[in-house]
């Protein structure tokens, strides 16, 4: 057995009002990265902002950054920083600013880099020598603020990719459930479902280790038990502290265990019809359950510690109550035609199968394999073993 590690950033500050925690970071200059208008609106950013200056600091803000983060995004970032040079980058808001905030910091550490440079994972220079990044979510989802993920949008070739390197490991994470509890409901439901997507696949992933399972086990347990609390009852701080740890934990098993085909599979569509990432998690979740049973047996486990029946029937009621879609024909954020599903499919599944995520999914798959999920999850059709009889299709591990 090769050697194996646990990393996590060196500080996790949670709590209500953790956000104070920056006027004591020791600096001379920070560089605010941020998305839309959430954070302005709800007063966040500046309070942030606040509160590094309350600190002796120096700030400038960088915000903007679409949903999606695109090559542009961050690279025009970088050169702000470059300007700037900041010692301190902070990125408050959802997963998207966090993301482009991380690759930022690298194109800014190292202005020769391309992006292509920067695509396989062990490719990523060694960061820190310039800046520290302290990363602040305003969702309950990506966990960002934990790992060593980014995914960054190719707009010209429409593919997601999940830039993966430890070096991209946030120093400070600052868990603060009150922006959280700003959410609207149908971004409390898709965020949570892609912390319930990080555990579950952290669990059955290939590189699950006795560090990650019990942590992927206890965001489970929270997922099903407070999102739908969170959800329904928006001011219910308890739950929304739940959830934004949930969040963390989860983080903190996919960051080292890493994933598999449902976030493969979330990319590859997200990037060809922009579909919101937690929401394309929710929706493929089940099938490729479904489908990876054919390959491990560590759903039994999830199982048994949730007191179902069975997981991916589980995982769809949840979705229903919270008014989630159980398939891509019905999703209503962005048009989805038949037609053009079927346009995109064979190229959309080939981008997948090569995502990296593919490689620790619990079951070898193939092309062909995804397709038939994708066609599942786009129709919501139940995968089931009789499709398997009289195919010659990859094994399982």
């Amino acid at each position: 057995m090769g050697l194996q590690w646990f990393r996590v950033p060196k500080d996790v500050v949670f709590g209500e009002g953790s956000l104070a925690y920056l006027a004591e970071l020791e600096g001379k200059r920070a560089m605010l990265v941020t998305g839309g208008s959430s954070m302005k609106k709800f007063g966040f950013l500046d309070e942030a902002k606040a509160l590094l200056e309350k600190g002796g600091m120096a700030v400038e803000i960088i915000d903007g950054v679409e949903p999606n983060p695109s090559v542009d995004t961050v690279v025009s970032g970088a050169e702000a920083m470059r300007r700037f040079e900041p010692d301190w980058i902070v990125a408050i808001g959802g997963g998207s600013a966090l993301d482009a905030a991380k690759v930022m910091w690298a194109f800014y550490e190292h202005p020769e880099l391309k992006f292509e440079d920067i695509i396989e994972p062990g490719s990523m220079p060694k960061l820190r020598n310039k800046a520290r990044f302290v990363a602040i979510p305003s969702t309950s989802g990506t966990a960002s603020e934990i790992t060593a993920f980014s995914v960054i949008t190719d707009t010209k070739n429409h593919i997601k990719y999940p830039i993966v390197s430890y070096e991209m490991t946030p120093d400070v994470a600052i868990l603060d459930p009150k922006l959280p509890a700003k959410m609207p409901a149908h971004i409390t439901a898709n965020t949570g479902m892609d912390v319930l997507a990080h555990a579950l696949e952290a669990y059955v992933s290939t590189n699950a280790t006795s560090y990650t399972d019990p942590i992927a086990l206890k965001a489970i347990d929270l997922v099903f038990n407070k999102l739908p609390q969170a959800y329904s009852n928006p001011d219910d701080m308890k739950a929304r502290d739940d959830m934004h740890n949930a969040s963390t934990l989860a983080g903190m098993a996919f960051t080292n265990a890493s994933l598999g085909l449902v976030h493969s599979l979330a990319h590859k569509i997200g990037g060809e019809f922009g579909v919101t990432h937690g929401l394309a998690n929710a929706i493929l979740m089940p099938y490729i359950v479904q489908y990876n049973k054919m390959g491990t047996d560590r759903y039994a486990d999830v199982e048994r510690a949730l007191g179902v029946e069975d997981l991916s029937e589980a995982i769809k009621d949840l979705n229903r109550n919270l008014g989630i879609p159980l398939s891509f024909k019905d999703v209503d954020e962005v048009e989805i035609s038949e037609a053009k599903f079927n346009e995109v499919l064979d190229r959309m599944s080939k981008n997948a199968f090569e995502d990296p995520c593919t490689l620790t999914n619990p079951k070898d798959s193939c092309p062909e394999d995804v397709a038939m999920i994708y066609k599942a999850a786009f129709y919501g059709e139940d995968i089931k073993r009789e499709y398997f009889e009289g195919k010659t299709l990859v094994t399982s591990k």
